[in-house]
Order: C-alpha cells, then structure tokens, then sequence
C-alpha cells in the first residue's frame, strides 16, 4: 500500500492539535513552538501533494479509498484536483503566519481581569480547524465531506467567543457579551446551512444510493442515474444554501463583520482567508459537478446574488468606521467576484474564481495582519483614533499600503489577475452584469485609499507620536505574503497551471463551452 499522504496531510495537524493541549499549564512557550512545528510539518507535506499532482494527469489523484459504514455506503474517500491542491496549498502556507501573528493573542491578560486565556487552547484550535479544512478540500465521499464541513465550526466557535480582541471599547463584561454575540451567531448561521445540506445529503443517497461523488458523477454522466428536474433543484438548492452560508453571499453574511470585529486578527485571517474558502470551493465541487443542470438553472438568480454582493459589500466598507468591519465587508464584496466568476459558466470566469480564492487569501491575510499589529499597538479598531502613522511606523505604513493596493486589485498584485479574468469571463456570457460588477473595482479603490489616508497620513496624532514600527516577528510573517502578492501579480502562471485542467473537467460537467468572441462569431 502506498504512502496515505492525505491522510497524513490533514492528520497531522489533528495530531498536533491534541499535543498541543496536552503541553503543561506552565508551558506556554513550549505550546506555541509545538503548534508552529507542526503546521511547518504540514506545509511540508502540503508541498509534496503539490509535487506529486500530475496537472495533467486524472482528474483525481493520490486517491485513498476504504470501507467505512458500508451498510450505508458510507465510505473514506479521499482525493485531488488542480483546484483542491492549490487550496490547501494556500491553507498550509498561509497557518504558520497565523500561530506567528497570534504569539501573543492568547498570552494571560493583566491581573485582575475576570477572563481566563489558555495559550495551549488557543493554538490547539487553530491546528483542529487547520486539520477540517484541508480533510474537506481532500474529501470525495459526500457524507464525509459533510461531517467536517459541520465540524469547524466547533474550533472557530471557541476561537471567536473565548479569544476576543482586547482592542474593544467598554468594560470586559461588554466584551463578553460581544464576543459572545458574535460567537452564537456564527454558529447558529452555519448550523441552519448545515442542517438545510444534512437533508440534501440524505435525498442525495436516496436517489443515487451512495455517497461517493465520482460514482455519482460517473453515473449521471452515462445515463445510468437520472434524477427527476424538480429532485435535482431541490438537492442543489439544500448543497447551494449551506455553502452560501459559509461563503459568505448576500444575503447570508450578516455573520461575518461581526464574526470578524470580535474576534483576533489571526482568527480573523483564518475566517475569511481559510474557513470560507470551503464555501467556495464546495460550489465548484458538488454544485456544478452533481447538480450540472440545476446549476445552469439557478445561475441567473446566483449572478444577481452575487453583484449585489459586490456593490453592497463595497458601499458598506467605504462607510465603516471600524477597520475590522472594512476588511470584513471588503471580503464579502471579494467573495461576490468570486461566485460571479464560478457562475459565469466560462473558462476565464472559473480559473479566475479560483485563482481568486488564493490570491484573496493571500491579500486578506497581509491587509489583516498588518491591522492587527496596529490595533495591537493604539489598543483600538476605530479608523478616527489614528492619523500620521506613516511618519512615526514607516514599514507597518508600507506593507499597509501594499496590502491595501492588493484588495483593491491594483495591476502587478496578485488579486487584479484573477478579477480581471472573472470580469472578462463574465463579459462574454453576461456583459450587463459584467458592467455592473466593474463598479465595485471603482468603490474597492475608495475605501482602501480612504482608509490609508485617515489612518497613515496627515497630523501625528499624539496617541501614536509613540508608535514602535515592525518587529523582527511581525516582519517575518509579513515579509512573505508581500513577496508572494507581488510575484503572482506578475507570474500567476504556476497556480494557472495547477487550477485550468480541473475548471476545463467542471465546464465539462456542465457541458458548457465558452462564448465564441464577437468578432469571430461575426464571421
């Protein structure tokens, strides 16, 4: 038997989720290298599933398959695609930032303080959710996929609730209540998508009898497993709802600014930058791939959804005067682009979505950081309590500036690849909706500059006369993300590479081709 390395790719984080528990009270220092090894550990391994997929090889690969409940014909399935490696690529790559970022995020607040914040906890979390994510971009057996899908948010519910932002106005028993606000309505938003799946999964089985997704696929595509029209909606509407949950799309993401506000920068990172990526993701495996005509039917409602949120993702940023709040309506204006670009039903649209996924994870990440280290600093989120932070922390007000040109998708960063490509992909099939979508390029260039100019330039503010600029720590964790910003604005080729056979396999499944250019359909 070969090597199980998916399985020891998301094992290993699991293994050292409960080590890290497990260190001794006294022994946070120790908690902390413990997490960092072994999420290196992980992106090592993260990095040979990256060596070993053949882009051109079949469609899954270093596939693991063994009997699990077979009474139910429930089986462990596992394997990649283009689209799954690169997104676990990106989660790998991106959890030794976030344990950097957090050293300090779980450390003992002052004596006194009625909240308990255990180091080992914290890091132990990360690792968990780290171990779900990257088992639910490998899973290929519906139910399994599911069960970790629901899982996560167990971690990410004790990551928002116990482990809030110190930068927070008022007494710690608002905090509390605040975080634990924020904490409930995660949970309840994604359990109520998860039930509404759950139901969907059971109708899945019922009707095909399994839940291995290449069976099923296989099976639909020959002609041997025909679902009746109204059966095929409804599954897709039970898949599409819980995705656009964890997404999130308006208007399910009322959780997220909350989610985000409450909680720690690198916490917020692995929210929007991790977490919902499974969202995503998900629409590109099981929507378009199980539900092919269903898919097709709903997507004129699906792109309204989702220019909608664009504009109101970016409206409600240009207004907020919490940064949290910004990058959290920012992210949900980016994850509009993204589901335009899957819906589109075009080559350029999807390999753009996708390479969306990672370039946003890469950008939200640098942009949030580097926030963190801010607030960190002044002790608040409010854009108003800043001013002249450029003159006093000239490095944090640079890689602030790169981070905020990256959101906003400016030409050389890696992010305005993939959304030039989701437009022109969205041009071609709908170039109404292509041109309504543009504005939000327009209003992404208003809230980010806005927000560098109140926060970095003009006066120095004296609460900041005092501002220490980037330590070595901090610019080790940011240093990367901008290298990594910058040469895939100008040579996304290797995720291209990685990404284009598996979208070309899904506009297969769909049996969509693109849009012949006017002027060659003029001819």
């Amino acid at each position: 038997m070969s090597f199980p390395l998916l399985t020891a790719t998301a094992v290993l984080p699991a293994v050292g989720a409960i080590a890290t528990a497990a260190v001794p009270a006294a022994r946070r220092t120790a908690a902390k290298w413990l997490a960092l090894l072994v999420s290196l550990a992980t992106l090592v391994l993260a990095i040979v599933v990256l060596v070993r997929f053949d882009p051109g090889g079949a469609r899954y690969q270093l596939t693991e398959s063994h009997a699990w409940i077979a009474d139910f014909g429930v089986r462990y399935e596992l394997g990649v695609d283009g689209i799954a490696v690169a997104l676990i690529a990106l989660t790998a790559l991106l959890m030794p930032f976030i344990i950097l970022a957090g050293w300090h995020d779980a450390d003992p607040l002052e004596t006194g303080s009625k909240r308990w914040r255990p180091t080992q906890g914290f890091f132990a979390l990360i690792l968990a959710v780290e171990a779900m994510v990257i088992i639910s971009f490998e899973a290929t057996d519906v139910f399994l996929f599911y069960i970790f899908f629901e899982a996560m948010l167990i971690p990410m519910y004790f990551l928002i609730g116990g482990f809030g932002d110190r930068a927070h106005a008022g007494s710690d028993e608002n905090a509390a209540a605040q975080r634990s606000y924020a904490a409930v309505k995660f949970l309840l938003y994604n359990l109520v998508g998860g039930l509404i799946m759950l139901a969907a999964v059971i109708g899945l089985y019922v009707v095909a009898g399994n839940f291995s997704l290449a069976e099923i696929a296989q099976a639909r595509a020959n002609g041997s497993l025909h679902m009746a029209t109204s059966t095929e909606r409804w599954l897709f509407l039970g898949f599409f709802f819980a995705f656009a949950v964890k997404a999130p799309l308006w208007p399910l993401h009322t959780w997220l600014p909350n989610a985000m506000q409450e909680s720690t920068a690198p916490v917020a990172v692995l929210i929007t930058a991790v977490v919902d990526k499974v969202g995503t993701f998900a629409m590109l495996r099981f929507c378009l791939q199980l539900f092919p005509e269903a898919s097709k039917w709903a997507t004129p409602a699906i792109l309204v959804l989702a220019v909608i949120s664009i504009i109101y993702g970016a409206l409600l940023a240009v207004g907020q005067r919490d940064i949290k709040r910004l990058v959290a309506y920012a992210s949900i204006s980016h994850f509009g682009f993204i589901i335009l670009g899957i819906f589109a039903m075009t080559s350029q649209g999807q390999s753009g979505a996708t390479l969306y996924m990672v370039n946003h994870g890469i950008s939200t990440a640098a942009l949030m950081l580097v926030a963190g280290f801010l607030i960190s600093r002044r002790g608040s989120r409010l854009i108003a309590d800043y001013g002249g932070v450029q003159k006093v922390a000239p490095v944090l007000a640079g890689t602030f500036l790169i981070g905020g040109l990256a959101t906003l998708s400016l030409p050389g960063l890696a992010p305005f690849v993939s959304e030039f490509l989701v437009l022109v992909g969205t041009f071609t099939r709908y170039p109404a909706i292509g041109i309504i979508a543009t504005l939000g390029i327009v209003l992404a260039a208003l809230y980010t500059l806005v927000l560098y100019q109140r926060t970095m330039t003009g006066p120095v503010k004296p609460e900041v006369s005092a501002m220490p600029d980037l330590r070595v720590r901090e610019l080790v964790v940011v240093t990367p993300l901008i290298v990594l910003l910058i040469f895939l604005g100008v040579y996304p080729k290797p995720v291209t590479d990685i990404v284009n056979p598996a979208v070309k396999q899904t506009m297969s499944d769909v049996h969509k081709t693109d849009p012949k250019p006017a002027a060659e359909a003029a001819k």
